[in-house]
């Protein structure tokens, strides 16, 4: 299975309030690094604030997270962008008076005393208990340490870090109110969760809204409109399930086409799978039941047997089965590995699909393309032998940066995400042996190969170590487009065996591996990254012939040209009307026409064309031949 990337908040909360998190662990807090401590503890500040102003607010989590921080509150107020101003007023009085944070460790005992008193996240003893508090420590281990921050009158059950005072915290600014649910348990009570930004001074705090500014222009839901790529139909078609129109498709088909290609080069074979499958297939894998949630529900079949040997007037000849629809391609591709016997002669064997799969995304979390509910992903497994494994997982970084290439990504970074051993048999595979081995070969290979990595405690695949694919766009905006992951464990579940040299049969390891991410989320950040103006190659509409009048010699010289360029595949389109050129050149333009062929009387003449690039104006006039070659050679060679 590839663990779909999704447009949320990476960083695993530090504070005690989450107290299932990896980073209760005092080896991960320790790895915190200053700007998080410093977003830990602004989140601190913006309660301290709140309860000053609304004493009865009541505190769950407090995290850092990605450029910032938030607070999950249970307030009678209900919070909005107005109450802002004030609430940035009281946490800059609490900054200016630089109070110490000062860490006390207490007593299961003491630490339940104080939350009954309704003391914790509070400025003083109140009528009712602290009850998420209360709840957060029924979760925390015996034996572990528990302990409170202190800034000023204010305490909160934390496990820390922080930064020494609250005059070290920089520049903030409180940003959005959210609803959720305590522990994401729609069962649970509904809170408010503030998010502020935070940065080590005010110059970079700028420079993120101001990234945020440029990346309102960009969104993807707003260009994909304006260019017509994609719509969503949610009255019919249904939420999260995109529509691809026919430019938004030449893109897909573009995309498919480049990793075709690469896959091929690299040794890879195609494969095709029915979306769908037997209840039974993903019990065998056992996405059944730690991947039940975001499956969508079985469909109950009962199928008649229509057999010389059974009534169709008998209720027991009625065969009822369960199937789902796809959530992932492994499994399916697992089955191909074992519709034929198999020998260390046939590995690695590299099975590569761009399989259609389905997820169900709460209706809240679906996000334009990078939160879908269907999604076609550039997937391929790759089964190996233990010897083999360093060779083909350092191919597949490679073809990673061949893409970050292609794109014109500079900047990138792998996130090298392990188990946590208090998460197994649980939320991870129970083979604690394996888990060391596959993590250390990965470690080994990444470290190998030179590539830039970081390294993610309790945020693995459940079947084994992954790798998520950050990138950021050319404004700096990250994003997570891809993984990798290896899997030591479901191949044995189906029983996939292969013939050693030995004669002896072996399970493989299987990579699972999608450089290019889904459709829709690659789009999606492909369409922010470029603003819509895509390279020649990916571009809806490559080519417009434009005419300067219609007079029919000029016309008929044009149509040449288009001839020319569409039995090449060239996306070529004409405008041969007899508007004024400069409002044809515009009309191109707000299209996002990649290339502009403007021809007059003189070109006609010349032979030649005069050339534009959208965003760079008039390249001049080329010789008819030279440009058509120049048009060709970039879109083969795909130049960004």
């Amino acid at each position: 299975m590839q663990d779909k990337p999704q447009e949320t908040d990476r960083k695993t909360p530090a504070c005690v309030a989450v107290a299932t998190t990896a980073w209760r662990r005092p080896d991960q807090r320790s790895k915190m690094s200053e700007i998080e401590r410093l977003r830990h503890s602004c989140a601190h500040v913006m309660a301290t604030a709140i309860v000053k102003l609304w004493p009865d607010a009541q505190f769950a989590a407090g995290p850092p997270v990605e450029n910032g921080f938030y607070y999950d509150v249970d307030l009678s107020h209900r919070i909005s962008p107005a109450d802002f101003e004030k609430i940035e007023a009281e946490m800059k009085v609490v900054i200016k008076a630089n109070q110490v944070f000062e860490k006390i460790v207490v007593s299961r005992q003491e630490a339940l005393d104080y939350a009954k008193r309704g003391r914790l996240a509070a400025l003083a003893d109140r009528p009712a208990p602290s009850k998420f508090k209360l709840d957060i420590l029924e979760g925390i281990p015996e034996g572990e340490p528990i302990s409170f921050f202190k800034n000023g009158e204010f305490i909160d059950l934390c496990a820390g870090p922080h930064v020494m005072r609250t005059g070290n915290i920089g520049a903030f600014k409180l940003t959005h109110v959210a609803s959720t649910y305590y522990k994401g348990d729609e069962k649970n009570p509904q809170l408010q969760r503030i998010y502020g930004a935070a940065f080590k001074n005010k110059t970079e705090l700028e420079a993120y809204f101001k990234m945020l500014e440029e990346a309102k222009k960009r969104d993807h839901r707003k260009i994909g409109a304006e260019m017509g790529l994609f719509v969503m139909d949610p009255e019919y078609t249904g939420p999260g399930l995109p529509l691809w129109l026919p430019k938004g498709t030449v893109i897909v088909e573009e995309l498919e086409k480049l990793a075709k290609e690469t896959e091929f080069a690299a040794g890879y074979v195609r494969v095709r799978t029915p979306h769908l499958a037997k209840e039974k297939m993903y019990k065998t894998s056992g996405h059944l039941p730690y991947y039940a949630e975001s499956m969508f529900p079985p469909m109950e079949l009962i199928e008649r047997d229509t057999s010389e040997n059974s009534s169709i007037h008998n209720p027991q000849s009625a065969i009822s089965d369960r199937y789902y629809l796809k959530a992932m391609n492994c499994p399916h591709h697992h089955r191909i590995f074992a519709a034929e016997p198999r020998s260390y002669r046939d590995l690695p064997l590299r099975l590569a699909e761009y399989g259609t799969c389905y997820r169900y995304e709460q209706s809240g979390e679906l996000l334009g393309l990078m939160r879908v509910r269907s999604l076609n992903m550039n997937d391929a497994h790759i089964y190996c032998t233990t010897e083999q494994f360093a060779s083909e997982f350092n191919a597949v970084n490679e073809m990673y940066l061949k893409y970050f290439k292609v794109f014109g990504l500079e900047k990138y970074q792998m996130r090298f995400s392990t188990h946590g051993k208090e998460g197994l048999g649980k939320k991870y595979v129970d083979e604690p042996d394996l888990w060391i081995q596959t993590e250390n070969m990965v470690r080994d290979a990444l470290k190998n190969s030179g590539i830039n990595f970081v390294e993610v405690a309790n945020e693995a695949a459940f079947y084994g170590p992954k790798i998520d694919v950050q990138v950021w766009s050319i404004i700096g905006r990250e994003f997570t487009i891809a993984t990798n992951q290896v899997d030591f464990a479901v191949p044995r579940r189906f029983g996939l065996v292969y013939k050693d040299r030995d004669n002896t049969e072996k399970t493989p390891l299987c990579i699972h591996r999608a450089p290019l991410g889904t459709h829709e989320r690659f789009i999606g950040f492909l369409i922010e990254h470029y603003a819509g103006n895509f390279p020649l190659w990916l571009a809806p509409e490559q080519v417009r012939v434009l005419t300067i009048g219609d007079d029919e010699a000029l016309v008929n010289y044009a149509k040449g040209i288009v001839n020319e360029l569409r039995a090449n595949m060239v996306r070529v389109e004409t405008d041969f009307g007899a508007d004024k050129i400069n409002g044809k050149i515009q009309k191109a333009e707000v299209e996002k026409v990649h290339t502009m062929l403007v021809i007059g009387p003189r070109d006609l003449q010349a032979n030649a064309v005069s050339v534009r690039v959208h965003g760079k104006g008039n390249l001049g006039v080329k010789p008819r031949s030279e440009a058509v070659a120049d048009l060709f050679a970039a879109i083969r060679e795909r130049r960004s």
